[in-house]
């Protein structure tokens, strides 16, 4: 774990004066480029959105995120970025995703077609070697956040 992880974790807690517990930690996408853009889009307030599979989330037995959940964003190699909250999450088929909901993620021309033709290339990685197939009617968790905190 990066140092900058307990370091922001510790920040925070001290800032806002409340019991630290302890955050998970992790960055957007399977490569580094999209890792650090997506990173540095949340930083600037464009990302306010995230969108994994629920296949994802049951293949790798993750749980579910959960409204006022508070996560630590990295860049590709770890280093934390800013703490985010969760303000919303909905479980959406991939087909029923809206151009409204695609802006949120804040990616590319924040186009619903952009949206889908990324997104579908990354849920064939992201359910690769589970039992599940991407499809039309998979679904979606989508996910809202703001950013909370941010090392100065």
């Amino acid at each position: 774990m990066h140092p900058s992880i307990a370091n922001i974790s510790h920040n925070y807690f001290q800032h806002f004066k409340v019991q630290p517990i302890e955050l998970s930690s992790w960055h957007f996408c399977d490569n580094e480029i999209d890792a650090n853009e997506c990173a540095d889009l949340v930083m600037k307030g464009i990302k306010v959105a995230t969108s994994p599979s629920l296949w994802w989330h049951q293949a790798s037995n993750e749980p579910l995120p959960r409204v006022g959940d508070l996560n630590i964003v990295t860049n590709w190699v770890g280093e934390a970025q800013c703490i985010i909250e969760t303000t919303n999450v909905s479980i959406i088929p991939f087909n029923e995703i809206t151009e409204e909901y695609a802006e949120l993620e804040g990616e590319g021309d924040k186009s619903l077609a952009y949206w889908k033709r990324v997104h579908w290339d990354y849920y064939h990685r992201e359910l690769e070697g589970s039992t599940f197939t991407p499809s039309e009617k998979m679904p979606i968790i989508c996910e809202t956040f703001k950013v909370v905190f941010k090392n100065t």
